[in-house]
């Protein structure tokens, strides 16, 4: 707010610049300045700081809300309305042209705030993503403003309209098109939003077996060769799940093809998961022909992709030849005995998990040459899509959701004991607070208040987090699966496996196998390293009082994960005493992480905020309620909603 005064009886000017803020200074006709306390505390201080400067008569300090302030602002509006009405009687036709052009002009400098706001909105929200707010367009129907107020008919509108869009028709076949790509170091984003479809949660039902029988294989022979097939035959289940959701974020069809390509998909990992306990002995052979068939159809996707996308056919062809060429070594492991038979493995294994990564940015690096070799790398790969990071952080998030509950299931069991609380339910119980904490650490800590995410922030970062994930899920499903095996074991006290129902009273063993401690243990530990690797790569929002700084909170994770790992050669403990270790150290870490995300200067019981709250009344209804605020009467709440006419606020 802008004044000017030249003395009593001088004229006074008001200009008041309204932001959509609350108001803290106003200027009576009279030219006392009014100032707006938001506390009572606040007001003493301007109060004592401004009677140091000038007479006390001069200035007036309300708390906003309270009658006074309420009075002064309805003392001000009236005065600018006599002004308004002074002035239309005096001017006439002029002042109605100069009022036109000011509604005009303050239509076009809302429109520039919504479209600023909205980019500033979009840059907060989304540059974690990877996505440049201010190369969009404004939406009126999708604003991605968070912090605008959304009327209840603006939300049913957008949600008739998808409804809407639900009921078109399939289409048989669409050409393929590419969802996002880079072209000229910036991202371009299609129109269309992209959801995660009903095909790809029904092949993630098909993983909690995958899971359930590859998590049961590697506890039932805790060795070194049975650790050896667990990361193998994960790894190739792995990729296929990966394959899935990386072409659905790259090309977009929505077509009934697509769903018969998705069945045949989930057919050739329906056949891998048939061959999985007899791999090593009689069905390799099956299990890597189920596996080279998905990925060589793949394969044939996307180089008839390529075909008809001219735009992406130099990239679409580079990964159509790094897929043979990891076929081709597939294809050789299935002629070579065992243990020879390993070196192909863990070559093709290599290319298929991480070669996807180093060829994108061998691609990005030589593009960046000068010269022949530049210039023809610029030109061929000049376009490449770019994966869709909140759909691959969404499905991400859906696999480890999968594998936290595949954690929580493996630990049922059933009791036939009329009094059911012993050991056996104990460690159950203590494997559930497990696997609550890790859900806890995983989504709620390390997912929480992220700034950059770690794709977007450097391609190393991205590569390191699209690549730990799978150790940490793999290393997570060994401990689970190894913890469902320790809590049936009767290696201690009120253990009587006769207290457990047939089958699994036949799964109770009396000592517990060495290799089946290092499993667990060493298990939560890297599971406990890679989230930490994971929340390392991401870049957290930061604040003045943080009681622990992240790498203080990092680095205890990693101190407890070391204990975890070490915690084997304890060969003393029992299961019970073995789970409760481990199950008192993840739930340290968890708290001293809860602690150190706390501000010092807060109390951990109250919390000072206030919420607001309101409510749309209809359109009819709002003129006559502001004319009633302006005028000081009584409006009734309960008749806001009232679709009758006629309705005229209580004076």
């Amino acid at each position: 707010m802008a004044s000017s005064s030249e003395g009593v009886g001088s004229t006074i000017t008001h200009s008041i610049q309204h932001t959509g803020q609350r108001l803290k200074h106003l200027l009576r006709p009279d030219g006392r300045r009014v100032h707006i306390a938001a506390s009572p505390e606040e007001h003493a201080h301007l109060h004592k700081t401004l009677a140091a400067v000038e007479p006390v008569e001069k200035f007036d300090i309300f708390i906003h809300g309270s009658p006074e302030h309420l009075e002064a602002v309805r003392e001000i509006h009236a005065h600018h309305e006599q002004k308004k009405g002074e002035l239309r009687e005096k001017h006439g036709g002029v002042y109605d042209e100069f009022e036109n052009v000011h509604l005009q002009l303050e239509a076009l400098s809302s429109e520039l705030h919504l479209l600023t706001e909205q980019g500033v909105s979009l840059d907060a929200n989304f540059s974690k993503f990877g996505y440049d707010a201010h190369l969009r367009t404004r939406d009126p129907d999708s604003s991605a403003n968070s912090s605008s107020r959304r009327s209840s008919s603006e939300i049913g509108q957008r949600d008739w309209e998808a409804e809407r869009r639900k009921g078109r028709s399939l289409k048989i076949w669409k050409r393929p098109l590419i969802r996002q790509y880079f072209h000229k170091g910036l991202l371009w984003r299609s129109s269309e939003l992209q959801e995660v479809g009903s095909y790809e949660l029904f092949v993630d039902l098909l993983y909690v077996g995958i899971i359930g029988i590859i998590g049961d294989l590697a506890a039932e022979e805790p060795t070194g060769f049975g650790l050896l097939k667990f990361i193998i035959v994960f790894s190739i289940g792995w990729k296929i799940w990966s394959d899935i959701q990386v072409v659905t974020s790259w090309l977009e069809t929505d077509d009934i093809v697509q769903r018969f390509i998705v069945m045949f998909v989930m057919a050739c990992l329906f056949g891998f998961t048939l061959n999985i306990v007899e791999a090593f002995e009689t069905t390799y052979t099956m299990m890597i022909a189920f596996y080279l068939a998905q990925r060589v159809f793949q394969a044939l996707y996307l180089l008839f992709t390529a075909y008809l996308i001219p735009m992406v056919r130099g990239f679409m062809v580079s990964q159509v030849a790094f897929s043979l060429v990891g076929s081709a070594i597939w294809v050789a492991s299935i002629h070579v005995d065992y243990p020879y038979r390993l070196v192909p493995i863990w070559i093709a294994i290599f290319l298929d998990i991480i070669g996807q990564g180093i060829l994108y940015l061998v691609i990005s690096r030589l593009s960046k040459f000068h010269g022949r070799i530049g210039n023809k790398f610029s030109s061929w790969f000049e376009f490449r899509p770019s994966l869709n990071i909140e759909h691959k952080t969404e499905r991400t998030n859906a696999f480890v959701t999968l594998v936290f509950g595949y954690s929580v299931l493996a630990l049922l069991y059933q009791n036939r004991s009329a009094y059911g609380i012993n050991a056996f339910f104990g460690k159950a119980i203590l494997g559930l607070i497990q696997a609550f904490c890790f859900n806890w650490l995983y989504f709620e800590i390390d997912g929480w208040n992220i700034h950059i995410h770690a794709i977007r922030r450097h391609y190393a970062s991205s590569i390191a987090w699209i690549t730990v994930h799978l150790p940490f899920i793999m290393s997570y499903v060994l401990a689970g699966a190894s913890l469902s095996r320790l809590v049936l074991a009767h290696d201690g006290r009120d253990a009587n496996p006769e207290t457990l129902t047939e089958g699994y009273a036949g799964l109770s063993e009396t000592e517990i196998a060495p290799g089946l401690r290092w499993f667990y243990s060493a298990g939560l530990g890297i599971a406990l390293i890679c989230m930490s690797i994971i929340s390392f790569t991401h870049v957290h929002k930061k604040f003045e009082g943080q009681r622990v700084t992240k790498r203080s909170r990092l680095a205890l994770r990693i101190a407890v994960a070391v204990a975890l790992i070490c915690l084997p050669l304890a060969e003393s403990l029992s299961s019970l005493e073995l789970v409760s270790t481990t199950t008192g150290l993840i739930f340290l870490v968890l708290m001293f992480e809860l602690y150190g995300c706390t501000f010092a200067g807060e109390s951990f019981l109250r919390d000072g905020r206030k919420c607001r709250y309101w409510a749309d009344c209809p359109k009819k209804r709002r003129h006559a309620v502001a004319e009633a605020m302006k005028a000081g009467a009584v409006v009734k709440v309960e008749q806001l909603a009232d679709d009758e006419e006629g309705y005229v606020p209580a004076p």
